[in-house]
């Protein structure tokens, strides 16, 4: 069984809901891990909190949002809650409005729940796993469709070429580097990790995965150690939190395109 459907308990799903707004479709998603026996309401409530501090920078894809906040004793065990709107909803964000799909993580560590991530990443930048997301009618159903786009997933990725690289570029990059990207976040555990995991994936295919390391984490450390970089890869809500950090700060409006990141790679180094 897939990480996602591990983490995923079938009373902590909701395929029909209506929400009046953003902070309702968030309480409805909390509340899943609430019923679930996940975490408490406290845990919600600082969900909802994030988003009100550093703007709609849950909104990771068009028609996702990822609801998240930092691991505290609200949190009972590692879980998520999938909650599929009936409406969709406007949160705010400027391109990747309006929202139909809400998964909400709770995580008892930062470290629990990184394969899950990988998972889920890879699931909403498949097109045709997307579509069938929106047009599920059961929870057997939705977890059919984690599961084995999941498994095919990761039978393309260990048929591939190991150390490929894209045309036009050369194992060696054409600026000086550190090695390191920063990938951030208010929290440091739920979307700047969901835009890590892609950007390893395009890293993995050029062949540079061994060349650099993406480290993801949040504002308030990545400001500290932001010239330990190359650049910053975030979103428009958390770049303009960041302000002025000494290296490039790129926004990325989509976590699950890889064509996205792989333009933002070859404009940061210059190939």
């Amino acid at each position: 069984m897939s990480q996602l459907n591990t983490l995923l308990a079938s009373e902590a799903v909701d395929l029909n809901a209506r929400a009046t707004d953003w902070r309702d479709a968030i309480s409805r998603a909390g509340k899943l891990l609430e019923t679930s026996g996940a975490i408490t309401a406290d845990y919600t409530a600082a969900m909802i909190s994030s988003v009100e501090e550093n703007g709609p920078y849950i909104v990771v894809a068009p028609g996702f949002a990822f609801a998240h906040a930092r691991p505290s004793a609200a949190v009972k065990r590692t879980a998520i809650s999938w909650v599929r709107l009936q409406e969709p909803i406007e949160f705010g964000h400027d391109s990747n409005d309006p929202v139909n799909l809400v998964v909400a993580l709770a995580a008892k560590d930062d470290r629990a729940h990184t394969q899950s991530m990988k998972d889920l990443a890879k699931l909403l930048g498949n097109k045709d796993a997307r579509a069938r997301l929106d047009s599920v009618s059961s929870v057997e159903e939705l977890r059919e469709v984690l599961e084995t786009t999941v498994k095919k997933k990761a039978s393309a990725s260990s048929a591939g070429t190991d150390g490929a690289q894209p045309a036009g570029t050369s194992a060696a990059k054409t600026v000086e580097s550190k090695g390191k990207v920063l990938t951030v976040c208010g929290n440091g555990l739920g979307t700047s990790l969901f835009l890590k995991n892609s950007l390893d994936e395009v890293l993995s295919d050029w062949g540079w995965a061994k060349l650099v390391n993406v480290e993801a984490t949040d504002t308030i450390s990545a400001k500290g150690r932001a010239k330990e970089a190359d650049f910053i890869l975030t979103s428009g809500e958390i770049a303009a939190t960041l302000g002025d950090v000494g290296v490039p700060v790129w926004v990325i409006k989509d976590f699950t395109s890889l064509s996205e990141i792989d333009a933002a790679l070859r404009e940061l180094y210059a190939l």
